[in-house]
Formats: C-alpha cells, structure tokens, sequence
C-alpha cells in the first residue's frame, strides 16, 4: 500500500509539471517541447511501475519464504518435513530440482528425498565434500557433456550447490540445488538463502527422524523385532476399510508354534525366548515385502497379506511349516505350527475377520495340530470334530494332464 501510494503521489507531480509546463508555452509553437515532456513523464512512469513490481514480487517471495520456513517446525511427520525442506529450496531462484541426503544412523537406513529429480537420479547424485574431511560451507559443481551425452531434449543437470544440513551435534547431511539452465550458475545471494533454509531444516528433519524411529520402536516387539499386538490391530482395522473402499483382495493368517509350553519346560524360558527370536527370522525370511508380520501373543503371530486370497494365504503357510521344520529351530528342534486362515468377506469388520481366522486356528488345533484351516462361511458338511464354520484348505487343483494318443 504504502508503495502504491508513492507512485500516486509521484503522479501527481508529474502532472502539475506537465501542467505548469503547458501553461508556460501557451500560445507559444513549441509543440517540440511539450512532447519531449510528456516522453519523459511516460519514461518516469514505466520506471515507477517497474520498481512497484519488483517490490511486490519481492515481498511476496519474502513472505513466502517465510511462511515456508515457519512451517518446518510445525509439523513432526518425517514426510512432511521433507517436502516442505524440498519446496522452500526449490523456491529459490534459479532452481529445478532439489534432493536432501542424510546419513545413516547406527542401525538405520540414509534418508533420500528429491523434488524434480526421479528416483534414479536422486540415488546418482552423490555429493561428497572436501577430501580432507573439513566441512565446507558450500560445494559448488558444474557438469560438461560430451558427444555421447549430448543434451537433446533440455533436461540434464548442468550445475548445482550443495550445503550442510547442523544436527544437533554433527553434520546430518547435505541440501543440494541444481539447475538444467546452461547460462545459470549459483552465487552468493543463492548460497547464503540455502544457509538460512539449512539452519531452520537441520533441527526440524532431526527431530522428525527421531519423532518416526521411537515410533517405529514402539511398534516393534522387543524380542522378535515383529510388529507387535497394537500394531497388528491398528493396521488391520486400516487394511479392511481400504480393502472394502476399493473392492480389493485381503487374507489373514494367524498361527502359532504346537506345544511350545512343554518346550518351554522342556529347555527353561530364555532358551525359549531365544528359539521364539530364530522363529521370527525364519518368518522374515519366508513372508512377501508388501505381507505385515506380527507377534500377537506368547507363540502366537499374524500375517496380514494384502492384495491376496485364501490360497496365498495357504501358500504361505506351506513356506512356513517349511522354515519352522526343515532344521531345528534353536535347541527346540524341528517345529510344527498349526494355523488358520480366511478372506475378507463383504460383511466383514476388522473384529469380524481376526474372529474367523482365530476361530480357524482354534479347529486346527482340535483337528490334530500341525495343519492349516480355512474359515468359510458354508460349510455344508463339517468334519466330526471342527466347530462349524471351518474347513481343511482344500488341496491345490491340479494341472490337467494330457495322454499320448
């Protein structure tokens, strides 16, 4: 406001000039003069406007700026944190693409996020920094193509500056800008907007990482390292209603290890914990990337097998009889697991579908131990000693066979 009102104010006294300049030559042919008065009003005006714009554009960069830099303490979502670090950086002039790479912490996995980079690109971009180990305030590189990687459609990065990301007592990592210009390279004023950026997102990416890793751990059971009885729970009330909003595929099994209370007694209860912790691995070893592994009870787990029907269910339980028995498991020896499996039904809750499948387990167990039961909702005729509402998985079908004629 106060800017549009120093333009009008400047109006104005360019007018009154123009006027007093008019009344000065009236009557008098100097047409000549009263032109070149109004060029150079209109030549003050454009310069006016153009100073006006830039000072809007500035301010309201500014504002975002700082809208974007206030906002990274807002929030203690890892993701979101990310995302505003990487929209605040690509903000900055001259930008095309911005990627953030933190180091591993003991035990843990880098951190790689990147905004108009692919994934592909994200992982090539490597930037390390002086070779004697000092850390560098920034790290400017610049890349030349030859023939063989001639740019032909515009998109290859041609230069870039990197900064360190504090943590509270080292280095976290490196937040690095590129451009896909060839006449663009990074200077100071760049530079010294990607420090203030830096300096706010170290702490908010840090504690974010922190906020997800305790998270994490408390999801975790602590001697199997499965996800634990909450976790289970929680994720299988978000899988149903996912599964019934997109009519998609959902199966469950729930399992645990026969007669693991004689091995208990047998070989005492941390010799016990030890061959739970080897069965968990085993577990691991055998179950898909996208299947959620959890432990529900003492010797009891939970797969949740997203995207998946009963015979997956019941493939996987053949992977896992497989891994439990084929070697001993600790001082246990061979083991054997009876379970029970189901898919999810239209009128299934996520109550409703643990019930089945637990249900299962139970027949199971009365059906002799070391088998898997599927929980159906007809069963005309039921086996003599499985509570209704249960039946053996039926056998794989098998391929037809041709005969030689």
């Amino acid at each position: 406001m106060i800017a549009l009102a120093a333009v009008g104010a400047a109006l104005a006294t360019l007018l009154v000039t123009l006027l007093v300049l008019w009344v000065r030559q009236r009557g008098r042919n100097r047409e000549a003069e009263l032109t070149d008065a109004v060029r150079e009003l209109e030549s003050r005006m454009d310069a006016m406007v153009r100073e006006l714009t830039d000072t809007i554009e500035r301010t309201q960069h500014e504002g975002q700026r700082t809208r974007m830099l206030g906002e990274l303490a807002g929030s203690i979502d890892l993701d979101e944190v990310l995302n505003r670090v990487l929209e605040a950086a690509g903000a900055v002039d001259g930008v095309d693409a911005a990627l953030i790479t933190v180091a591993a912490p003991p035990g843990g996995e880098p951190i790689i996020s990147a905004l108009g980079l692919s994934a592909t690109e994200a992982e090539r971009q490597a930037v390390l920094g002086p070779p004697d180990g000092r850390e560098a305030r920034a790290i400017s590189m610049s890349y030349e193509y030859g023939p063989e990687g001639e740019d032909a459609d515009g998109e290859a990065i041609r230069s870039g500056v990197a900064v360190p990301l504090p943590g509270e007592t080292a280095q976290l990592g490196l937040l690095t800008v590129f451009t896909r210009a060839l006449d663009t390279r990074f200077g100071e004023a760049q530079v010294s907007e990607l420090e203030e950026l830096a300096l706010r997102a170290g702490p908010a990416i840090e504690n974010a990482r922190r906020f997800r890793e305790a998270r994490q751990l408390a999801d975790l059971d602590a001697l199997t390292g499965l996800h634990n009885r909450r976790y289970f729970h929680e994720t299988l009330v978000r899988e149903v209603a996912r599964a019934h909003r997109y009519t998609r595929n959902l199966a469950l099994i729930i399992f645990d290890l026969d007669d693991f209370k004689a091995i208990n007694d047998r070989i005492g209860h941390l010799s016990g914990d030890a061959v739970l912790a080897e069965a968990a691995e085993r577990i691991l070893e055998v179950v898909r990337s996208a299947d959620i592994a959890c432990r529900v009870g003492g010797d009891e787990f939970a797969v949740i097998l997203p995207e998946s029907r009963l015979r997956d269910a019941d493939q996987l339980y053949a992977r896992l009889r497989t891994a439990l028995s084929s070697k001993p498991v600790g001082q246990a020896g061979p083991l054997t697991m009876s379970a029970g499996v189901a898919e999810l039904q239209a009128d299934d809750d996520a109550i409703a579908f643990f019930q089945r499948a637990d249900h299962a387990l139970y027949g199971a167990k009365e059906a002799g131990k070391g088998q898997v039961v599927a929980a159906s909702l007809v069963q005309p005729q039921p086996p003599a000693n499985m509570p209704p509402g249960l039946a053996p998985v039926p056998p794989p079908e098998e391929p037809p066979t041709s005969k030689a004629g």
